[in-house]
């Protein structure tokens, strides 16, 4: 088998398991929540708090990886990860108990950190060890084609289908998403070299630099989270636009597809600062628009840029975290992602405190909004240490080896 032909299997790889870990097992929660408010007998501050208790599984999934340097126990954890999904999705499908629900969402947090961290950093390393452009767009894609999978099916199948049935069709599809995120990825090597005898050298940034740079990508996740579990019961929750949730969300899983290529492109010409400042700014606009009227096309229009900008954010920053830590990616993935994961930990807690005071999830906006602004301010501030903290490079390395 060619090396071209390994890439391809990798990545096929990677976007399945991010698909299923993070698309099934976390995102499929976002359409599925109006139909569990109407349906399951689940209030509004329990919607939000199965969201929260989600993410406390997340962060400590993370803390988990980020604490691992073995690569083959996180390819065996990469592996659970892939099975609990499956489990989790369908477990959501036997019970009512709410308190059953926590401890499946808290699981389904597990997965995800698997998928994002621990696959992540496997794709990455095997990427760069095998001296191919050390870009993530394309594995990260599997994050915008789960969202878009899974809002399609939930639109497709309600007008058929109740809330249980619906979470067994979702399990039916994460089963067939596990076979290559099992099978394709190959088994990790734990060398500190490249197939052609290179070191594989860190570059790490200073302490201020990645201090400011956690706190910005903290108020990303914070914008992150609100829109990306409420969006649909947000859309469903305005006036004349009952039943257009799921395929709002849909919108924005397909503007997420194609988006870290996209910023994988912008960043090779301006340098990833200076890309994740230009995705910064447009993801205000894309929380935002939906707070400047009840019209579907605002809805859209938001979730459509909120969908290109979130995931390019997430494969930009890990990306970048890979070209500081190439012998050992996780390490400052796991940082990063800790930040973020707090942010999706604390803001649904607070949306649930919002809402049970009868205010709905639209006040959730204005908070993701505010915070996408101070952390847009905080990574404009990231510029003024470049030169002598931050990034060694200003655009990306070129191609290796029989890529294009």
């Amino acid at each position: 088998m060619t090396h071209s032909a390994d890439r391809f299997k990798v990545l096929v790889a990677g976007v399945c398991g991010l698909t299923l870990m993070l698309g099934v097992a976390r995102f499929s929660y976002t359409p599925m929540l109006p139909l569990m408010l109407a349906q399951a007998g689940l209030s509004e501050p329990q919607g939000a708090w199965l969201a929260s208790i989600n993410y406390l599984g997340y962060l400590s999934g993370v803390l988990i990886a980020a604490a691992i340097s073995d690569m083959r126990l996180k390819d065996r954890l990469y592996r659970a990860g892939i099975l609990l999904a499956l489990i989790t999705t369908f477990g959501m499908a036997l019970t009512t108990d709410w308190r059953l629900w926590a401890a499946l969402r808290f699981l389904a947090g597990l997965s995800s950190a698997a998928g994002l961290m621990l696959g992540s950093g496997l794709v990455l390393n095997w990427l760069l060890r095998h001296q191919f452009r050390s870009e993530l767009g394309v594995h990260f894609g599997g994050i915008g084609l789960g969202i878009f999978t899974c809002a399609a099916m939930v639109q497709v199948l309600t007008p058929a289908f109740d809330w249980r049935d619906q979470w067994l069709w979702l399990t039916g599809f994460g089963l067939l998403l596990a076979i290559p995120a099992w099978n394709w990825l190959p088994r990790p090597h734990n060398s500190g070299f490249t197939i052609g005898g290179q070191a594989l050298q860190d570059n790490p940034p200073s302490r201020l630099f990645l201090r400011l740079f956690m706190a910005a990508y903290f108020c990303a996740g914070v914008g992150y989270v609100v829109s990306a579990t409420f969006i649909s019961a947000i859309v469903v929750q305005r006036s004349g636009l009952s039943g257009d949730g799921a395929l709002v969300f849909m919108l924005l899983g397909l503007a997420a597809i194609p988006a870290c290529i996209v910023w994988d492109r912008v960043a090779r010409r301006t340098g990833d600062l200076n890309a994740l400042i230009i995705a910064f700014v447009l993801h205000i606009f894309g929380i935002a628009l939906p707070i400047m009227g009840s019209s579907l096309q605002l809805a859209i229009v938001g979730a459509l840029l909120f969908g290109a900008t979130f995931v390019g954010i997430v494969s930009l920053v890990l990306t970048m975290a890979g070209h500081y830590y190439p012998s050992r990616p996780a390490r400052m993935m796991g940082r990063m992602t800790i930040s973020y994961s707090v942010a999706q930990m604390l803001a649904p807690a607070l949306i649930a405190l919002i809402s049970s005071r009868g205010n709905g999830y639209i006040s959730g906006l204005y908070l993701a909004a505010a915070a996408a602004l101070l952390g847009t301010s905080l990574m404009i501030g990231l510029k003024f240490l470049e030169p002598t903290h931050g990034a060694p490079r200003q655009a990306r390395q070129p191609a290796g080896p029989g890529q294009p």
